[in-house]
């Protein structure tokens, strides 16, 4: 069987001796070269958040059992793997295949994240047992739900409900859902459909694969950097001793593992099989009390041996017979740094036309119980709506930190070619807290000025075209692309009306009309106006265009009267000798009154 020491029941309590001999162990059999596991003594990566609740489980229990000392070779470097190795490296086919799957799919939109599978393999580990063993349908949903402790405050975070027991079962407070263990919370924000069948389920191990996948990669988090990684972990349970579990498992598994049946997986040590976890494990059952025991035992015997007391001189620490020694209780957290919420810090209106960036930069500053600045406290901005606006390299979740004064600032949002309103929520990540809710709006592209490119003067004969005429559309002094734009033909009144007489445009179908309305400017603010016909009434006329954003230019059309076929100057003017005249000038020259206008 694997190494193991006891399963924790509450974060901040201090990782035993036997726990970490047992790590270091591990460590040193994985040879030259692998990433170092942090000390007990450590401080957590650069970004982690300290509060118990701000993390993708709600920083509720795992299992702590630790990999075979003797890890797999890669496949080719041995043919000699020991039995209980070869049994803890095989990951039940459907776990394994949406394991896989999320890495393929995350590199195809995120490739610079770099997301190993075996990463998530790690935490499914640690998590649910890779869902109990790989027990799902064919579908990948689990046979029946993977819930963790009600986080009612005794002995874990507490988490009030926030999905009224949709995900959980729990209207009370929050427990962490499927083999990937979100809380409902997080879940609202990060839940993916990984298997394509239209839900978002946790229960599902595709769909909580790529959640975890999007979760680990957020921001712009680089996971072949140990440094990122070590963030990423600790953002999904808060605890040195968790991100010690999790790497263990991770190097072990990428030196070698192999698919086994569904249902056939390995199970963590005192891992139950009804809905809940085991009680004893510290995972409380539906029909256990849900207060946990202060002091698990370290090969996790259902019944917990009651905590020693301290000793009034340093001791052994692992104690004469090798058990480990009680630890120090964990201080409350004093109101400076416990987490009361979040508040806008002074976030302008959020308005930017379609395609372009909005100059404003939504800022929230996160506030302690004193009512002070918190530092280092994740922040998720999810952008919310039927909208196509994003944050800078098209993601529309991110999550940062706040820094020493508690102000955090989202990255650039963009608007999309999209019209009309959305909203960016602001939370404390994982928490129940109120979240900040910012309107934006995103408006039809403008132009506060529009004019003709060329100057001569517009006529032709009627029953003819115009030739194509071009204008050019500026906003603030630059061209201004895509914007839409009304053509019309009006009259003289004091306030012009459509005309139904003179020029007009003529639609695909042959129909005559005297307003366009589906024109729109190019990438360099010009448009074109083609197939303008000069109908048969002779005159002068005007067509006016019309932008978003109110500029307008008037033209005048010309139409001369037609010179063939009578319009003209007379069609029977004679010059010669004449037929009937003799040598005179011809008795029908005239201006053409036959078959003039």
């Amino acid at each position: 069987m694997a190494v193991q020491f006891g399963r924790r029941l509450r974060r901040g309590a201090t990782t035993t001796a036997v726990a970490a001999a047992a790590v270091a162990a591990l460590s040193a059999s994985q040879g030259p070269g692998s990433p170092l596991v942090a000390s007990e003594d450590d401080q957590p990566a650069a970004g982690a958040t300290p509060s118990d609740d701000s993390a993708a489980s709600g920083n509720s229990p795992y299992f702590t059992d630790l990999p075979p000392l003797n890890t797999p070779d890669k496949p080719g470097t041995s043919v000699d793997l020991p039995v209980t190795g070869s049994a803890e490296s095989g990951i039940p086919a459907s776990i394994l295949a949406a394991y896989k799957k999320t890495q393929q799919t995350v590199a195809a939109t995120d490739a610079a994240c770099r997301l190993p599978w075996q990463l998530l393999a790690a935490i499914g580990k640690v998590e649910s047992g890779q869902a109990r063993g790989g027990r799902v349908d064919a579908q990948g949903t689990t046979l029946s739900p993977i819930l963790g402790p009600a986080l009612n405050g005794q002995g874990f975070a507490l988490i009030k409900d926030t999905d009224n027991g949709a995900y959980d079962g729990d209207s009370t407070h929050d427990r962490a859902v499927g083999p990937m263990q979100f809380i409902p919370s997080t879940w609202e924000t990060w839940g993916q459909d990984g298997n394509g069948d239209g839900r978002k389920d946790p229960n599902n191990i595709y769909d909580a694969a790529l959640a975890a996948g999007r979760y680990l990669c957020a921001g712009s988090r680089d996971l072949s950097l140990a440094t990122n990684l070590d963030q990423a972990v600790l953002s999904y349970n808060h605890s040195d001793e968790y991100l010690r579990t999790v790497r263990s498992w991770f190097e072990y598994y990428k030196r070698g593992t192999h698919e086994v049946p569904d249902g056939s997986g390995v199970l963590p040590s005192g891992l139950g099989s009804g809905t809940d976890r085991n009680p004893s494990s510290g995972y409380p059952g539906a029909t256990t009390s849900p207060t946990p025991s202060p002091s698990p035992s370290p090969h996790g015997s259902a019944t917990p041996k009651p905590p020693s007391k301290p000793s009034p001189s340093p001791s052994d620490p692992g104690g004469p017979t090798g058990e480990p020694s009680s630890p120090p209780p964990t201080p409350d957290p004093t109101p400076s740094q416990t987490l009361a919420g979040v508040k806008n810090a002074g976030t302008g209106p959020l308005t930017a036309m379609a395609g372009d960036a909005f100059t404003e930069r939504i800022k929230v500053r996160a506030l302690n119980g004193s009512g002070g600045p918190l530092a280092k406290v994740s922040v998720t901005f999810a952008v919310t709506g039927d909208t196509d606006a994003a944050f800078t390299g098209g993601k529309r979740t991110v999550i940062l930190t706040t820094g020493a004064d508690g102000t955090v600032t989202a990255p650039v949002l963009k608007a999309g070619g999209k019209t009309g309103d959305f909203a960016v929520r602001a939370t404390a990540t994982g928490t129940s807290l109120p979240a900040v809710s910012y309107t934006a709006k995103v408006t039809a592209r403008q132009a506060d000025t529009i004019a003709r490119t060329g100057t001569e003067k517009l006529t032709v004969e009627a029953g003819g075209t115009f030739d194509d005429i071009a204008f050019k559309a500026m906003y603030k002094k630059a061209a201004a692309h895509g914007v839409a734009v009304t053509a019309t033909m009006i009259t003289d009144d004091k306030k012009p009306v459509e005309n139904d007489k003179g020029p007009y445009f003529e639609e695909k179908d042959g129909k005559q009309v005297r307003t366009l309305t589906d024109l729109t400017t190019d990438a360099d603010g010009n448009l074109v106006l083609s197939k303008i016909h000069a109908g048969d009434t002779a005159g002068t006329y005007k067509l006016r265009l019309t932008t978003e954003g109110g500029a307008t230019v008037d033209i005048e059309l010309t139409v001369e009267a037609a010179t063939d076929g009578g319009t003209g100057t007379g069609a029977e003017t004679g010059t010669g000798t004449g037929s009937e005249c003799g040598t005179g000038a011809g008795t029908e020259t005239g201006t053409g009154t036959e078959a003039g206008a």
